[in-house]
């Protein structure tokens, strides 16, 4: 079931690339040079777990990443559709290599499980 869900991910990695490559008028080393600015919001930490978790899960949130990219189609928006694309993908990739939504219990409580050796 795991190696589904990883090559899930995957397949929408790619998708979010393609959609990129099509929707995108930025040039194409923008893509990856932006893909880990969603990890950022791991900041959100240094106001504590409560803050850092809501913070990170609304960054990585692909429902939010999938609004930001439709109002910015809806609204002619470059800028908001490539920021909806990064942060799809980012979130994609992420879940892709173990790394999921965080629990208010601390950066290591994943809804995949707990992060790094156990």
């Amino acid at each position: 079931m795991k190696t589904i869900l990883i090559l899930e991910d995957l397949a929408l990695f790619l998708l979010a690339i393609l959609a990129f490559h099509l929707q995108s008028p930025y040039a194409w080393w923008l893509f990856p040079a932006c893909i880990l600015l969603p990890d950022l919001s791991m900041l959100g930490y240094l106001a504590g777990n409560r803050t850092g978790a809501f913070v990170y899960n609304l960054v990585h949130h692909k429902a939010v990443a999938l609004i930001v990219y439709l109002v910015g189609l809806y609204c002619h928006l470059d800028w908001a559709v490539f920021t909806g694309i990064i942060l799809f993908a980012h979130s994609v990739m992420d879940r892709m290599f173990g790394y999921g939504l965080k629990y208010e219990t601390g950066f290591k409580d994943t809804h995949l499980g707990k992060i790094g050796k156990q």
